[in-house]
Parts: structure tokens; sequence; C-alpha cells
């Protein structure tokens, strides 16, 4: 059996990560357009915190966006799976709880693709939960970086420059940064 034919019956997770600003959604969405292009039902899914730009689309920061379902928790995805679904495309995996791995896992078992979007760590530097427990069950992993807005370098860090102390709050160039790891601070850094 090849490689392409396992993966077909069997279901798959790719998880796309990185800082802010990276291009983890822009790449979730050129994805599963190329999954939609080749003529299998996709889904989008969200978590409904994450609002900053439209209430029912995945929006990219540079306003690309494709239709979503907001859940409240993740096992809402099976109030909402279509028996048709080959694709589920999942944005913003971090704003989720740790049962999200199991659901992903379910999926994947039923024979779906399952890519998911997210930070792997927090504007601390921390590792973000869920994220880096997805990255390890992934078939495939992709780590996408940015450019440090101080010295234009790669950037794999988010720098929080405004706001409070909480790990989520949800926030784009108003509120964060990307930052390479010289100009990375684990503090909220109000930068002029």
């Amino acid at each position: 059996m090849s490689e392409f034919s396992y993966f077909q019956t069997r279901g798959w997770i790719e998880v796309i990560v990185g800082s802010m600003f990276s291009g983890k959604t822009e790449e979730l969405i050129r994805r599963t357009r190329r999954a939609e292009f080749a003529k299998l039902k996709v889904q989008e899914f969200k978590p409904v915190i994450d609002n900053r730009y439209k209430e029912k689309e995945v929006t990219s920061h540079n306003l690309n966006t494709v239709d979503a379902t907001p859940l409240n928790h993740i096992e809402e995805i099976w109030d909402h799976l279509s028996p048709k679904t080959r694709v589920v495309g999942i944005d913003e995996g971090q704003f989720f709880d740790p049962s999200i791995v199991q659901v992903v896992q379910d999926l994947a078992d039923r024979g779906l693709r399952v890519i998911i979007a997210g930070l792997d760590t927090d504007w601390k530097g921390r590792p973000f939960e869920p994220m880096p427990t997805l990255m390890a069950i992934a078939e495939n992993v992709t780590k996408q970086h940015a450019v440090c807005m101080v010295c234009g370098a790669p950037a794999s860090r988010t720098q929080k420059t405004s706001g409070g102390d909480s790990q989520i709050e949800v926030g784009a160039a108003e509120s964060y940064e990307a930052r390479c790891r010289e100009h990375f601070v684990a503090k909220v850094d109000q930068r002029t």
C-alpha cells in the first residue's frame, strides 16, 4: 500500500504553528482551498473567542477569509460535521481546551484529513497547550516564521505590547508584534 493510499483510508493530522503574523491562518486557508479544488468536502471551525475580524469566518491578518462555524467547545464539532466532509480545518487551536487532542484523533481515525493552525508558544515564550501536544500526535507539522518588527530577522516569538497579564487576550497588531529571539522579552513590552 502506498503512503498516499494509507492516508486516504486512515486520515491524518496536520498542524501549522508559529508566532502571530507568521501566516498560519493563511496557510490553513491555502490548504483547505486546494482540497476544495480537488472537489473534497471541507468544513472550517474556529473558537467563538476569536471574533477579531469576522464572527463566522476564518480570517487571516491580510483579510483572506473562508466560511467557518464558531464553536464554544471543540466537542460541538460533532453537532456540525457533515457525513460528506473529508477535510476539517480548525483555526486558533490554542484557544480550545485539551479535549481537542482526542477530537482530532477521532476525526483522523474516521478517515478525515484534519488541519489545525495555532500559536505554539504564548506571549511569555512558554508552550501554549494544546498545540505542543497536537504537534506530537500529528503526521505533519509546519512551523511558520514572521518578520521581527524590531530588526527584520526571522521571528518565531509573539511579543505582547499592550494589555494585561492573562495568557489569553485576543488581539492583533494593536496588542502584539512578531519578534526574533534577540528582541523578544517575556513581559508586556510597550515599545515606542
